[in-house]
């Protein structure tokens, strides 16, 4: 696919809200990443969401103005992200950390950056100050999208994971939004 495709095919992908007409979508997306990262013993351990769990959630999420997600193409849903707070703590109210899952026949087209993007840009007009992301430290395109996005490693955390048959590490990723850390947050807040 050429630079100017695939510009074209990034154009076309529409970023909005998710709806719950898109959970089963989602459920599919979710349940390819996570299958493929089981070792065979812990596949009878792990219990996948059900639809009404996410749907659950999604609303839960919404009523709490913590933005939640898809990227869609000629009305299929190819990926979608979501934040949660980062700590439960009222002293951490103003810090989210994200979750980006992309169908994986569509990876590296874009539809991740799309999605951060529009995640950074929405949490930052809903006031929170700064975002958090754990990323297996083998993606590489992972890394390399976060630093893009303007992204810094915050942290590493070593074998905290076990899939795909070994352990794994995670780079803790932050970045601020709107002023960050320079301002204290407004008396509404």
């Amino acid at each position: 696919m050429s630079m100017i495709e695939a510009s074209a095919e990034r154009a076309a992908i529409l970023v909005r809200p998710s709806r719950d007409e898109d959970v089963d979508a989602m459920l599919a997306i979710y349940l390819q990443h996570v299958r493929k990262g089981l070792d065979p013993a812990d596949a009878p351990l792990y219990e996948p969401p059900q639809k009404e769990d996410l749907k659950r959630r999604r609303k839960n999420m919404g009523n709490h103005r913590l933005p939640h997600l898809v990227a869609e193409h000629e009305r299929a849903v190819l990926g979608y992200a979501y934040v949660v707070p980062f700590r439960k703590r009222p002293a951490y109210r103003y810090v989210v950390k994200h979750s980006i899952y992309v169908d994986p026949r569509h990876l590296h087209r874009g539809v991740g950056r799309l999605l951060l993007q529009a995640l950074v840009d929405a949490c930052a007009a809903a006031g929170f100050r700064q975002m958090i992301g754990y990323v297996d430290a083998a993606n590489e395109a992972s890394l390399k999208l976060h630093e893009a996005i303007g992204f810094r490693q915050a942290g590493y955390l070593s074998g905290v994971g076990y899939k795909f048959g070994r352990w794994t590490d995670s780079v803790i990723m932050q970045r601020s939004l709107g002023p960050g850390a320079a301002t204290p947050p407004d008396a509404r807040g």
